[in-house]
């Protein structure tokens, strides 16, 4: 059971929520990085055009829609 006895104090640690929002703000910036980076034939494949990825570059890191 060591292992779990080590989750739960992981899980327990005052900063670790901190910590994951500050690592999913950084995938989102890279995402959305990522996107920025495509050509408007791959956006059209997705579903998206260059406006829909221009107004999730100007979106605040702390706007996450999803707000996990």
């Amino acid at each position: 059971m060591k292992g779990q006895k080590g989750f739960v104090w992981l899980h327990k640690w005052p900063l670790a929520g901190l910590f994951h929002t500050i690592a999913r703000w950084q995938l989102l910036h890279q995402e959305r990085h990522l996107l920025a980076t495509l050509n408007d034939d791959a956006l059209k494949d997705i579903g998206l055009n260059r406006a829909d990825v221009e107004q999730q570059a100007h979106r605040h890191l702390w706007g996450d829609p999803l707000r996990k």
